[in-house]
């Protein structure tokens, strides 16, 4: 090998291991998992600590606010799983049972806690039945 061709290999070399550097010290903190609930109840010992966001359903009637606070505990699940989560802040409007939720947080031995929600009502976006007969446009 010429004397060229291995200062560009070392270049080379040293411009990838300095770019991968910069990428993991950048992402390595705010990288995060997105998971269903059936997922992560199926192996949480591989889950448990690390940044995730959880999607599932919230189970009727397990919505616990503790009286005086922002702090809720409740239930969600998806395909016959289901995990105890917990969410310390103001909850959005649509957040109700059977709601569909994105958790942001981490797994924990209680169960998930989360710092952030996203939740959406399906029967907001869903159209109204088409009507037939008499007085219909």
């Amino acid at each position: 090998m010429s004397h060229k061709a291995a200062k560009i290999g070392v270049t080379s070399l040293v411009l990838a291991l300095t770019f991968g550097a910069l990428l993991y010290s950048t992402l390595g903190e705010s990288m995060q998992y997105y998971k269903y609930v059936d997922e992560v109840v199926s192996a949480p010992d591989s889950w448990e600590g690390k940044k995730l966001q959880v999607h599932g359903y919230v189970v009727k009637d397990s919505i616990f606010r503790k009286p005086g606070t922002n702090e809720y505990a409740f239930t969600i699940h998806r395909n016959g799983r289901s995990l105890a989560a917990r969410y310390d802040g103001l909850p959005p409007d649509t957040f109700k049972d059977d709601a569909e939720v994105v958790l942001t947080g981490h797994l924990t031995p209680q169960g998930f806690q989360s710092n952030e929600m996203t939740a959406k009502c399906p029967s907001k976006y869903e159209q109204p039945p088409v009507t037939t007969g008499p007085g219909a446009k």
